[in-house]
């Protein structure tokens, strides 16, 4: 097939047709078992009837009115999203991007507020990601994703992530906001400790700053909870959401206090799309699904049978000694003669049948349906044992 479409996106060989539940059809009419979740957005699975039947039954009513209006299916999913969290107030957009842009605006207005514009400093982590606006891939601690658009935004400072005395250093009356997301996802599934994001609670209290947590992978019930940081015993200011929120239809959320929301007056920030009655008629929907004890008991029971499966897989064939995360967000550590290598077996996984993510180049992602049964996991596992096998027997490496 031509390609049409810009090329900073390396495409797979294949091009998915149709998906049902755990299960996707190419062009070909070949079969997979989809253990990445879309990069962690189908938290339902594919075509789940229930947000089919929300979409449909929305698309017949309203599809966009502007934020000159609200609509029942914004003040409704808003609510639930309340109700359930730390949160009083809600602003929806259309991404993880611009939910985190958002909130760093936000944390920046608050303090210039209340405090002046000298305190506009952000904290955040290196080898965080945030999105790719030029705000937020500059506030993501990875240089390649933002060197190329220099000059970036100014007052981000980065401290390793884990680290408590660099973060005790860095924070200081010039900090406006903490940004840390609670599983580093796109660096590696790596778990905040409870210690460092009780740390940055702390910092933020003594020095009137805000602490942002980045849920945008993490929420939305991946790690057997509806948000990550009621595992840590710590509340944010802000938080942000996307992803699963949508289950596949674009949306995004940043959620905050009131007194914190509270700085954005009309006119201080916007978004066309924003609260679309389609994309917030669909999360509602796929809220009540994943919010249910059934639901996230599954993620819990499912996850860590998938944890020892994939644990054991990995000794097996020598490819990765340690699985690490939280619930059915989970990543495989490649061991030192495969480092760097993780691109090459996620494709050697899509040969198989079996679609798989990278979390970086030493890192296998797993992010499945929170739906997930024994069936597909089986089946799953079954051909990603082929295809492992198959790699270290064909490898360079011992």
């Amino acid at each position: 097939m031509q390609n049409y479409l810009t090329p900073n996106f390396a495409f797979a060989p294949m091009i998915p047709e149709r998906a049902s539940g755990n299960r996707v059809w190419d062009t070909e009419g070949r079969e997979y078992i989809d253990f990445s979740g879309g990069i962690a957005v189908n938290a339902l699975g594919h075509c789940h009837p229930a947000l089919v039947d929300a979409l449909n039954a929305q698309m017949h009513k309203l599809w966009h009115i502007s934020n000159i209006y609200t609509t029942r299916p914004a003040q409704e999913l808003a609510q639930k999203l309340v109700a359930n969290s730390f949160a009083d107030k809600v602003f929806f957009c259309n991404s993880g991007a611009e939910a985190n842009e958002a909130a760093l605006k936000l944390a920046r207005k608050y303090a210039r507020d209340r405090f002046g514009g000298s305190k506009s400093e952000i904290v955040a982590c290196i080898n965080s990601f945030h999105g790719r606006t030029l705000f937020t891939v500059s506030v993501g601690g990875q240089p390649k994703y933002s060197k190329d658009y220099a000059p970036l935004p100014q007052g981000i400072t980065h401290v390793p992530f884990n680290d408590i005395a660099a973060l005790e250093a860095a924070v200081g009356e010039q900090t406006c906001a903490v940004i840390i997301e609670p599983i580093q996802g796109e660096s590696g599934i790596l778990p905040a400790t409870a210690e460092y994001l009780q740390t940055a609670r702390r910092l933020c209290d003594r020095h009137n700053a805000l602490l942002i947590l980045d849920e945008v992978q993490t929420g939305m019930g991946h790690t057997g909870r509806l948000f990550a940081y009621e595992h840590y015993g710590v509340v944010p200011d802000i938080l942000s959401s996307a992803k699963a929120l949508g289950c596949g239809f674009p949306i995004g959320a940043m959620l905050a206090k009131e007194e914190v929301a509270a700085a954005f007056q009309p006119g201080t920030h916007g978004s066309t799309f924003g609260g679309n009655p389609m994309a917030c008629a669909v999360g509602s929907r796929a809220f009540d699904i994943i919010n249910a004890p059934e639901t996230l008991h599954n993620v819990r029971r499912q996850g860590q049978k998938l944890q020892t499966a994939l644990l054991d897989l990995g000794r097996k064939t020598g490819l990765f000694p340690q699985v690490r995360g939280m619930g059915l967000l989970l990543g495989c550590v490649l061991d030192a003669p495969y480092r760097g290598r993780a691109s090459e077996i996620a494709a050697a996984a899509l040969k198989h049948g079996v679609m798989i993510l990278v979390a970086g180049t030493d890192v296998l992602r797993f992010a499945p349906s929170l739906l997930l049964n024994d069936e597909d996991m089986a089946e799953g596992l079954a051909r990603l044992g082929n295809a492992l096998t198959k790699f270290t027997a064909t490898s360079d490496n011992p």
